[in-house]
């Protein structure tokens, strides 16, 4: 037991030791296009994740609200056009629960094609890991370019498991002032730090959508041998080989390879080198913890002048244990929009209105506030499932929006 403590601690700290950059890191937002096969035009925008969110539903703990988002930004009068989800792709969530970085049950999500524009889908979900695996179909919220109000959310409920599921478009949910940051981030590395270049104020997603997946699970289903703590990361998928057909058509076989993945907000979009984002989106969380990327990710830091303390707390949300966002079921959420106290804010999980990226910007400042000045969403969010904004519509006559941007 005690050879097992000792290499424990020595293989902490040497990850610990080896978080280290060169050259500035590229923001792109939480997750937005972060990477070259993801900005690849080539590539379908639609397995592109933007952001991951796990929460209790503050109007009953009982159940964990999970979602992730894609494809954005879209533009509301192409709502019906680009409100499809990719039918060649599997999106997976993976949940960990014994303590370790390595998932242990999974969400498997795949849609069928669309019959047409405007049409709903059918979502296929699929369980695993946690006891005989088990299948639910669930139809898509269809999307709509011309309605002035917003198709409601359409909610499947499946009987034999208890889970909530509802997937369409809707609001983005990230806010945050995007050019002001990598203006700043610019002067910083530049030695010439200049907070004022913060005071612009502009959401940068306002009025754009985004495709968004939401389930409701019962918490029960999600505990394991680590207790009340629960770690979440998402996936998307493709098939590891494409043929076109003489029609011209796509062909997959073989099996599915991980394109994109998520959990904590901005780890590879904000730390991880250019050059080895896509090698990121492909790792799984169990190369986190054994320290693949960690002296990428301390180097970003140095560059960005956070300290010992500052480098560690990055270390223990994204590294040691993988990236992924970690839930601590028994800390009670309460409030509207999804839960506003702050005893359940991010990082323990991730909640709509949680303003995760004035989080790290202190975190990274070393504990000295600092933020954007953009501290919401441009609309607010449900009180209910599925939580998130419905979508924008196409504005009538004569309006100007002026949030964008």
């Amino acid at each position: 037991m005690q050879r097992r403590t000792t290499f424990l601690v020595v293989l902490a700290v040497s990850v610990v030791l080896a978080l280290l950059w060169q050259t500035g890191p590229r923001a792109t937002a939480a997750d937005h296009r972060d990477g070259p096969r993801i900005t690849d035009l080539n590539n379908s925008p639609a397995i592109d994740l933007d952001d991951v969110y796990i929460f209790l539903d503050p109007n009953n703990n009982s159940r964990v609200i999970m979602a992730f988002d894609l494809g954005g930004p879209i533009i509301p009068p192409e709502n019906a056009n680009a409100g499809v989800f990719d039918s060649s792709a599997n999106f997976r969530l993976q949940i960990e629960n014994t303590g370790d970085a390595e998932g242990d049950q999974f969400f498997d999500i795949r849609f069928t094609r669309p019959t047409g524009s405007g049409q709903p889908q059918t979502a296929v979900v699929s369980l695993s890991g946690n006891g005989p695996p088990r299948t639910f179909t669930a139809a898509t919220t269809p999307p709509s370019s011309t309605a002035d109000v917003a198709p409601a959310p359409v909610v499947t409920v499946d009987e034999a498991t208890g889970i909530m599921f509802s997937a369409g478009i809707h609001d983005d949910p990230f806010f945050f002032d995007l050019p002001a940051e990598t203006r700043y981030r610019a002067s910083l590395l530049a030695g010439q730090p200049n907070f004022t270049l913060l005071d612009r104020a502009r959401d940068s997603f306002a009025g754009y959508n985004v495709l968004m997946v939401v389930l409701s699970v019962p918490a029960a289903q999600l505990r394991g041998p680590a207790g009340n703590v629960i770690g979440l990361s998402a996936y998307t998928q493709q098939r590891k080989r494409t043929t076109i057909s003489d029609d011209g058509d796509p062909v997959f076989q073989g099996p599915f390879v991980t394109i994109d993945r998520m959990g904590v907000p901005a780890i590879n979009s904000m730390l991880v080198p250019y050059a080895r984002k896509d090698e990121y989106n492909r790792a799984p969380t169990t190369d986190d913890a054994r320290g693949r990327f960690a002296l990428d990710i301390r180097s970003s830091l140095q560059a960005l002048g956070t300290d010992v303390t500052g480098t560690l707390e990055l270390g223990r949300l994204a590294v040691l244990r993988g990236d992924m966002l970690r839930l601590n079921l028994s800390v009670a959420n309460t409030g509207p929009q999804g839960g506003d106290n702050p005893a359940a804010a991010f990082p323990n999980g991730r909640r709509p209105g949680d303003d995760v990226m004035d989080s790290l910007l202190t975190l990274i400042n070393n504990r000295v506030a600092l933020g954007d000045n953009v501290d919401r969403n441009d609309v607010g969010f449900r009180n209910v499932f599925p939580f998130f904004a419905p979508p924008h519509q196409p504005l009538p006559r004569g309006s100007v929006d002026p949030t964008q941007n």
